[in-house]
């Protein structure tokens, strides 16, 4: 095979990740949202013929997919940053065992670099989780109250 059908087949490659791929997952989730405003129509729509009286609003809440909790999307940063953070750790203890075997130096630092970096995103992730915690107190209580009055 020649250099320029394996360069042809590399840039056919590239420009079907990059450009055919997001606008497949944009169209797909699209697709999805039209899909799921059409079965909600149609159950709205047969609850009307069924039955003229039926609320149509009161319906539509039911049916509306519920929204994350405060602290849901908090306990979710508090996973992510412990999980992140591990990694990291094991990335630098890796980068530890390596420089005790005395494995060369650019490895070593390597494994220092992606260790560090990988640590200051879970770091990140657990700082974030800190703050918006203090911060948001205040709404996570008023959500709980509200949560309870519905149930």
């Amino acid at each position: 095979m020649s250099l320029f059908v394996t360069e042809m087949i590399v840039k056919i490659f590239f420009l079907s990740g990059v450009v055919a791929l997001p606008i497949l997952i944009v169209w797909l989730n699209n697709r999805k949202r039209i899909n799921e405003t059409n079965q909600r129509t149609q159950i709205v729509l047969a609850a009307i013929e069924k039955n003229a009286e039926t609320d149509v609003e009161d319906l539509l809440k039911k049916m509306a997919p519920q929204k994350k909790l405060l602290k849901e999307k908090l306990l979710n940063k508090l996973l992510w940053g412990g999980i992140i953070s591990l990694l990291g750790l094991s990335c630098i203890a890796i980068g530890l065992f390596l420089d005790f075997k005395n494995a060369s130096t650019k490895d070593v630092a390597m494994q220092y670099w992606l260790g560090g970096s990988i640590l200051s995103v879970g770091i990140a992730f657990l700082v974030n989780y800190a703050v918006g915690k203090r911060f948001l107190a205040k709404e996570i209580e008023a959500e709980e109250k509200k949560m309870t009055i519905q149930a």
